[in-house]
Order: structure tokens, then sequence, then C-alpha cells
């Protein structure tokens, strides 16, 4: 049987026997695995298997990640690992995104199988985002399973050099895949199991932020080298621009732990530098996709072209989405492909669910941030650097985003770094921001009266020190209490 279409809608069901055995194994493991390694089978699913294998029942598309997720929380419930999660302010606003999606598009649309559509979609997010959320507890399981990548990643990356001395994707015998490796400009453009080279590459390159800190974490070093060697030859066989990029922007995020405590005037800078580019440019702004083009053939002008039409056509999708993107322009500039994660929030979702969307990076990102600044005092710098190695995967996904949206198992990778990131940083968000400033800048009894007698103020901005003045006359917040004060 010829491999298929992975997204078709054609109700077909496609199961090669050896995928099935090995979806089995994967499952069986996931429910007898120690709890350390309870990702390990996942990472595997991810890394081997395509989303072309399917069991379609009553009208839904069970592809083998579907099928191990029931697994995971029959694992859950049978070890008494579903302890009581600690919401925070990242699982709120995630479970609204994933409400609003499905009510804008159930009205959009109005018809059954539309709303089907949306049940599968949310039993994807919720299902991975909270399984992940009950198996990582603190920082010593994120470090684990950035190890099971690093020894799994690497099997993966002789399949892609394999890939491009052939010609052939071995993995087409699971279906979803072509056999035939893609050729632009006469460049082989490998994929492996993934829906399209530049998936490919870009998973790889939304982890090698990570397997950097993992390096400089400073402990078993060997698996973040292997890591970093073979998630750099995935991202070269896949022959794409934007992973480079993106691992470029992960690593360049990296770079700035030494100015950690100066990033809020970073981000200032960098908005006022966009304003700046957009008053001087003669084309907006965003059209400087247009000129990126690490390896030739990239099709920055239509994602630059994507970004001008949806502001365009803001009436269009701002309510509840939109049923095509492909009228926002000419036909024949394809606007129906929306290499956008952005603007496909937006259009599934309306303005609504763009915001949402944002919003939840936004608060990944604050998480980070204040679990480093305030973990300087308490914390390991080995620890410190995971956190923030964490952050720089976040921004390399935050900016991917803008030309790439994940239609595979990518979805798997991004909603695992959502869950360590709310899971280990989360708690700072319970804090409100004059608690946290209080926090942040407390100093120890002995030396909080030496610096009373001698007149000097604690260290920090103006209006830091502004918020800590506003506290002295009353008592210190306790951690358990600051989220009735939240701002």
């Amino acid at each position: 049987m010829q491999p298929i279409d992975s997204f078709a809608t054609d109700g077909t069901t496609f199961v090669n026997p050896l995928g099935l055995i090995f979806t089995l194994v994967m499952c069986i493991l996931l429910v007898v695995l120690p709890r350390k390694y309870a990702l390990l089978p996942i990472i595997i699913l991810v890394c081997y298997m395509t989303m072309g294998m399917r069991i379609v029942v009553g009208g839904f598309n069970f592809t083998m990640l579907r099928i191990v997720l029931p697994f995971g929380w029959l694992r859950l419930m049978l070890r008494g690992e579903m302890k009581r999660l600690n919401f925070n302010v990242i699982d709120k606003i995630f479970l609204a995104w994933v409400f609003v999606s499905i009510v804008a598009a159930t009205l959009l649309w109005q018809s059954l199988e539309a709303f089907r559509g949306e049940l599968g979609f949310a039993y994807n997010v919720l299902g991975f985002y909270f399984m992940f959320r009950f198996l990582i507890d603190d920082v010593d399981d994120v470090v684990r399973a950035l190890r099971m990548f690093a020894v799994v990643i690497v099997p993966l990356a002789g399949a892609m050099i394999l890939e491009k001395i052939t010609g052939r994707n071995s993995f087409a015998i699971f279906g979803g895949v072509p056999v035939l490796t893609m050729v632009r400009d006469g460049t082989l453009r490998c994929q492996g199991p993934f829906a399209h080279p530049i998936l490919a590459g870009t998973f790889a390159a939304t982890l090698f932020a990570m397997f950097i800190g993992l390096y400089l974490r400073g402990e078993k070093r060997l698996y973040a080298v292997t890591a970093i060697i073979a998630s750099s030859i995935i991202i070269i066989t896949s022959a794409s621009s934007g992973p480079i990029l993106t691992a470029v922007l992960g690593v360049g995020a990296l770079a700035l732990w030494p100015w950690r405590a100066s990033m809020r005037l970073l981000r200032w800078g960098m908005l006022l530098g966009v304003i700046g580019l957009q008053i001087v440019m003669k084309a907006p702004v965003w059209f400087l996709l247009a000129r990126v083009d690490i390896v030739q053939g990239s099709t920055g002008y239509h994602r630059a072209y994507l970004i001008d039409r949806a502001i365009a056509n803001f009436s269009d999708w701002w309510l509840v989405g939109t049923k095509s993107t492909w009228g926002w322009a000419d036909k024949d500039a394809h606007l129906f492909d929306v290499t956008n994660a952005y603007i496909a929030n937006g259009a599934n979702g309306g303005f609504l669910g763009m915001v949402l969307f944002i919003a939840i990076i936004a608060l990944c990102f604050k998480a980070v941030g204040r679990t480093v600044r305030l973990g300087e005092k308490t914390d390991s710098k080995a620890n410190l650097i995971i956190f923030w190695a964490l952050g720089a995967s976040l921004f390399s996904h935050a900016a991917t985003f803008l030309s790439v949206t994940y239609f595979d198992q990518n979805f798997v990778n991004w909603y695992l770094l959502l869950a360590m990131i709310s899971s280990v940083a989360g708690s700072s968000l319970l804090m409100s921001r004059p608690a946290f400033f209080a926090k942040l800048y407390e100093e120890p009894a002995v030396e909080a009266a030496a610096g009373s007698q001698a007149g000097v103020a604690p260290a920090g901005r103006a209006d830091d020190r502004l918020f800590i003045s506003r506290l002295q006359a009353q008592p210190k917040l306790a951690l358990g209490d600051v989220s009735k004060q939240r701002s």
C-alpha cells in the first residue's frame, strides 16, 4: 500500500503492522516504566513515528500519538501520580485559549464535523499538556527529559543522513511522508518522520538551545555534546532557512544570560527599534521576512505578504475567525497556506484566540524571568542555567511561529515545553508585582539594619524601590498569601 496523506480527511484507516507493533510496545512501556523514564516512550514515538499511520473510528482520526495518550493517563491513575495541581495563571489562560478556540470554530462553521474536529484538537492539547504537568515536578525531571531527547535523536540524525545520501525516506512505510525526498533548487530537503522538511529542522532547532544549556550545566556533558551534533545534522539536512535562523535565535537568547537582570530594558529597546524601522522603511516592517534567505529558494515574501493581508482583512476574521484565508488576496498568492502560527490562531479562533495564544507565551517568559531572578539567592547556578535555557527555547518557538505552524508531531514538543515551564516556574506568577520586588530585594536582617543606619536604600531601579517603600508599613508578605494580592 502506498503512503497516504497524513492530513487527508477521507476517513481512511492506514496501519502498517510494524508501526502498530512499535506503537503498542511504546504504550506498554508508558505504563510500566519507572516514573523518571515515563516520558521516554512518548519522545521515541515523536521521533520515529509519522502522523500518517492512523485508525479512523466513528469519524475520529486516531494517529499513533492519540492512541498512546490514554495509556499515559491510565498510568497516572494506576500509579497514583495524579497529584493535585497547583493551578497557575499559565494553566488558566491555556484552558481559556482551548475553550475560545472550540467555541469560535463551532460558531463559525455551525456543523457537527467542525465540532468533532475541535474535540480532536482539545484531546491533543489538553491531554498531552496536563499529562506532562503531572509527570514533571522539578528541574531534575526537566534535565532527565532533555537527556532522553539527547539519546533518542542520535539515530534520527543517522536516518536523516541516510535520506540525504539515498534520496529516499525510510519512514515512508508508516505513511504520511513521501518515499522520494523533496528537492528544491537541486538540493535534497530531508524530512524523516515529520510532515515537512521545515518541521523536521524546526524540531531540532527548538531543542538546540536546551542542549547547549544542558552542556553549560556541567554534568554528564557527553549527552549534550552528542545531542548538539545530532540536532545540527537534522537542521542542516532539512535544507531550510527557518530552522537555521531558529537555532541561531535560540542560542542568541541563551547568550543573554549575563544581562538577565536587564531584560526589561532590552525588550523596550527591541520595541523602539521595530518602531524606528517602521518609520524609516518604505515597506511595512514585517517585509523584513522577505529578505531572509539563508538557504536558496526560501519563501520569505509569502510569509511577509500573509501578515500584510491578515492586517488588511482584520474585519474578516477578528470575531470568530474565517472559513478561508484564500480570499485575502489573489488566489495566485496561495494564502490558503497559513505559515504563521499567530495568524492561524486568529483565523481559527478570532482575535481573542490570537491574544490568548500570545498571552500564554508572554506569561511563560515572565515565569522564567521571575524564577531566574528569585533563584539567584537560593538556587544553584546549574539549575538557573536550565531555567534560562527553557526561556531560550521558548524564544526560538515564538520566533519560528512567524513562519511555521505545527501540523505534525511538533505540537507534542511545544506542549511539553509549556508544561515544563509551568511546572518549574509557574509558581512565581502567584506573586503580585509588589510582592515579587519585595522578595527580590529583601535583605538579611543584619544587612538591612546596617543599611538603614547608613541611610542606604536597597539596590534596584527607582520604581522597584518605590514598590518596596510602599510595603514597608505593611507586614511582610508570605509566599502562601501572595495569590490573594495579585495585581
